[in-house]
This record gives structure tokens, C-alpha cells and sequence, in this order.
């Protein structure tokens, strides 16, 4: 594909999301005017350095050094347009039409960047820095084995998902002064946020990414059931495999907890904004109980949520947007017969840290439920609207 070159930057950025994820140009357009610009380059500009990433005819050493020109780009210490380049004229056939397209007009993404102001363009750097970093550590060692204990998953997660929540943080609070307000609150829940989604991709993508050489499931939760990862098929699931995948399931669920108590947090009168966070959570809530109720699933189309099911999250989401404790009602009748775990603590480098880190708070089933019944009325839980 090709898109108009004479268009604006913006309007670049708003025609080619929908080719390269189809979630985010559902739910970025939720957001209020001042927010879709600053979330949309975020997304694309980690969608470039994914695919600098993901390039199978880069060897390692190549692609680590593409991902730290990358980050000078975004950083302004490079110009964009030479190291876009040189990268297109690298790509193989197995790079998608569209992402080639946006490795093409890389300069424009940086164009509006520039605009942004300090906060927002400080918040997107660092996202790009981590991310560029943990993604190609992880991938070094990516096998078909999987990863050695379950806080290199935590660790894996925060790479690849947390920074995107920390960094969606930062600025939802450049935009609202109620939200910059509630930012400590935010923040300690932001990379479990991620993680949640992200964990839930790893479970549904679990035979994708292993046709691929890859697997990001932890040794030590499925050796303890007798699992050896490294001789894992499609066709020898058993048993033992689906409780192994349970456990991870109880924790990507407490993970989705965290991450609705963060959205909790965010004015009613930000319908948007709770918009944004409640469809990813309600899909990936749905999503879990597919895998739950198909243990013998050999591929992530057969866990997919349904239309009908994407359509309907979205309605009800809408209707009670503006309610805490019906969001948490319908949360719960989503989750209703999934594992729950204590969510895991959310591993993060010390250099990469914007605040020390938190541990996730323990929870039972109805904790949720009693947070927001203890708070009492609320101007922003009012009325079904």
C-alpha cells in the first residue's frame, strides 16, 4: 500500500492505523480530540520499532543496532528519513504492505512528535528507550523452551506492555489536571494494566508464537505439573498442560483487576478515556474465559472473541460507563468462574523506573465491589447514562 504523500502528518498518522491494528483504531478514536494525536504516534512509532524487531532477515547484532538508531530518532539525535531508508531496503516479503508503508513515512510520525509538548514527548521517548531495549534482550533468547521462572515473564510483560500502560499514564495526566492528580495511583497500576493484556495475547498466541520459535509461557509454573516446554505440541495437550495454563490465566485475571480499578480511577466525566480501558479489558476478560472452556485449542482463532460478543462489550460498557459499581458488576459476571490469582509484581530495570515500584495489592473476588462501595457517592459513579 501507499498512501497519499501531499496529506498532513495527522491525517497520515489517522489512515494508516486501521491497517496496522485494527483494536487501537477501534478504541483511539474513543478518546477525547486532545488525546488521539499524542496515542496514536505512540502506538505507531512502537509499532515501527516491533517491526525493526520482528524482521527475520536482520541478523541480532544488525537489528539491535536499527533499534538504537530508532531510538535516537524519536530522541532527535538522528534524522529519521536516512535510517527509514535504509531499513525499507532491507525488509523481506514477510513484512506486512502497511508496515513497510509506515517504515517508509517514519519521518512524518517524528514530525508530530515534535509537536507535542515536553511531558507528552518525554513520556513517548522513554516508552520507545524500554521497550527498544527489553524487547530485543527477550528476543535474543526467545526458544521454543520458554522463559526460566515466571518473574521473567513479569519482566517480559513490562517490556512489551507495562511502559505502553506507564506511558498512557503520563498522558492521560499532561491532559487532565483531576487525572495528574490521581497520578501516584495511576502509575502503581499502570504496568499491571498492561501486563493483564499483554498476558492474555501470550495465552490466546501461545501455538503462533511457537511455530515461530518462540515461547513465553514459565518453566517453573508448568514443570511443576511435568510439563517440559520444550517438547510441547499442539497435539499432546493434556491435563496437565490446561491446569499449568490455568494457574497463568488466575494471574492475567488479577492483572485485569488491577487494570479496571486504574480505569476506576478515571473521572465519569471522561466517558472516553473509560471507553478506551474498558473494551481492551472486557475483550481480554472474554478472551480468558475462551481458553478457559477450550483447553484443547490449537490456534488463537479458535479462542477469538466473537462479533457479536466485541459488539456487545461495547454496548454495555457504553450504556454504564459512568457507573463504578455496575462496571464492576458486569466485570464480575464476565469473570465469573475464572481462576483468580494474586497478581504477580510487575518487574521493571531500575534505570527504566519513573517510580519505585509497587507491589499489586492482594485480591478476592469481591474486593473490586467493596472498594468502590467503601468510597460512598462519587460525582463521577453517578446514574446509568
Amino acid at each position: 500500500m501507499d498512501i497519499d504523500s501531499c496529506i498532513a502528518d495527522e491525517t497520515y498518522q489517522d489512515q494508516i492505523l486501521p491497517h496496522v491494528s485494527r483494536t487501537f483504531a477501534l478504541t483511539i478514536p474513543q478518546l477525547p480530540p486532545a488525546l488521539r494525536t499524542p496515542v496514536t504516534s505512540a502506538y505507531l512509532l512502537c509499532r515501527i520499532a516491533d517491526t525493526i524487531e520482528d524482521e527475520p532477515a536482520l541478523p541480532a547484532a544488525e537489528t539491535f543496532v536499527f533499534l538504537q538508531r530508532f531510538t535516537a530518532v524519536v530522541c532527535g539525535t538522528e534524522p529519521a528519513a536516512p535510517l527509514a531508508d535504509e531499513i525499507v531496503r532491507r525488509l523481506s516479503d514477510r513484512t506486512l504492505p502497511a508496515e513497510r508503508d509506515l517504515m517508509r513515512n517514519m519521518e512524518r510520525v517524528i514530525r508530530v512528535l515534535g509537536r507535542f509538548d515536553g511531558q507528552q514527548r518525554a513520556a513517548i521517548r522513554r516508552c520507545i528507550e524500554v521497550m527498544c531495549y527489553g524487547m530485543h534482550h527477550f528476543q535474543q533468547k526467545a526458544s521454543v523452551r520458554g522463559l526460566e521462572r515466571s518473574s521473567d515473564l513479569d519482566s517480559y510483560c513490562y517490556y512489551v506492555a507495562g511502559i505502553v500502560g506507564e506511558t498512557l499514564t503520563e498522558l492521560f495526566c499532561a491532559y487532565s489536571r483531576t487525572l495528574a492528580q490521581r497520578r501516584a495511583a495511576l502509575h502503581d497500576l499502570a504496568a499491571s494494566f498492561g501486563q493483564g493484556l499483554q498476558m492474555t495475547n501470550i495465552l490466546k498466541d501461545v501455538w503462533e508464537d511457537r511455530s515461530r520459535g518462540a515461547c513465553w509461557l514459565p518453566q517453573d509454573v508448568f514443570g511443576r505439573y511435568g510439563i517440559d516446554l520444550a517438547q510441547l505440541s499442539p497435539e499432546h495437550g493434556d491435563a496437565r498442560f490446561h491446569a499449568a495454563l490455568l494457574e497463568l490465566i488466575g494471574v492475567a485475571h488479577g492483572h485485569l483487576r488491577n487494570a479496571l480499578s486504574f480505569t476506576l480511577l478515571i473521572p465519569g466525566e471522561e466517558p472516553g478515556l473509560r471507553r478506551f480501558c474498558l473494551w481492551a479489558i472486557g475483550l481480554a476478560v472474554l478472551t480468558l474465559r475462551k481458553i478457559q472452556s477450550n483447553p484443547g485449542f490449537t490456534a488463537g482463532a479458535q479462542v477469538k472473541v466473537s462479533r457479536s460478543a466485541v459488539m456487545m462489550t461495547r454496548m454495555l460498557t457504553s450504556v454504564v460507563v459512568r457507573n463504578d459499581r455496575i462496571l464492576v458488576h458486569l466485570f464480575d459476571q464476565a469473570a465469573s468462574g475464572l481462576p483468580l490469582a494474586t497478581p504477580s509484581v510487575v518487574r521493571q530495570p531500575g534505570w527504566a523506573a519513573a517510580a519505585a515500584p509497587v507491589p499489586a495489592p492482594e485480591y478476592t473476588r469481591h474486593s473490586l465491589r467493596a472498594q468502590v462501595e467503601s468510597a460512598g457517592p462519587r460525582s463521577d459513579g453517578g446514574s446509568v447514562q
